[in-house]
């Protein structure tokens, strides 16, 4: 049986996966360096290197542990529930994700936009089975008039432009509307506006 890790090698590693995040978010996995994560880890490149076999490991592990946290909200949509509810109650979850793991949402953002070299068999094994059914369920509700029709793939998408964009566009945001009040609670009051509106049967 492989030995267990110590706190001290268990505390690193989360701490360098720290380091990490903010790096990643920050410059893009292009432009990020171990020298950079080892700055921001507080600890040397050769320390980095014993718990991890470079960059790439670093970065693969870092969104082999987002994907999860990203597909728990899909997961958590009720079938058997009130169709209008579980979509609002899917697009607060996603803002507040927004809100509250930015970082995670511009590592994920910046691996797709470079066209997932990391993550596509992720997105291939995990989302698009979840997708597939979810969006399934979204026609049923439509098929049987509980909320307008409309194409479910894009009404998930959108769901998801409409959420990231507080994320992945945060250096906008904040100018434009510096009230954090203004930009969070006035976010999820229009969102649930506009859904309402147009899941409205």
């Amino acid at each position: 049986m492989p030995k267990a890790p110590s706190r001290i090698q268990q505390r690193n590693r989360s701490r360098i996966l720290e380091a990490a995040l903010e790096v990643f978010s920050s410059h893009g996995y292009r432009g990020s360096t171990l020298d950079q994560i080892a700055t921001e880890a507080g600890l040397s490149k050769p320390n980095i290197l014993y718990y991890f076999a470079g960059k790439e490991d670093i970065h693969v592990t870092l969104l082999s542990q987002l994907m999860s946290t990203w597909l728990d909200p899909l997961k958590e949509m009720d079938p058997n529930g009130e169709p209008i509810e579980e979509l609002l109650a899917y697009v607060h979850r996603k803002l507040d994700m927004a809100i509250e793991l930015p970082r995670e949402s511009r590592l994920f953002a910046n691996e797709i936009l470079q066209g997932a070299p990391r993550m596509g068999p992720h997105l291939v094994a995990d989302l698009k089975p979840l997708f597939d059914d979810r969006t399934a369920v979204i026609l049923r509700w439509m098929d049987t008039g509980k909320i307008a029709r409309s194409d479910p793939a894009h009404l998930l998408f959108s769901i998801w432009a409409t959420t990231q964009h507080y994320a992945d566009f945060a250096a906008q945001t904040e100018v434009l509307l510096p009230d954090t009040e203004r930009r969070h609670s006035g976010a999820r009051d229009f969102l649930t506006q506009l859904f309402t509106k147009l899941l409205a049967p």
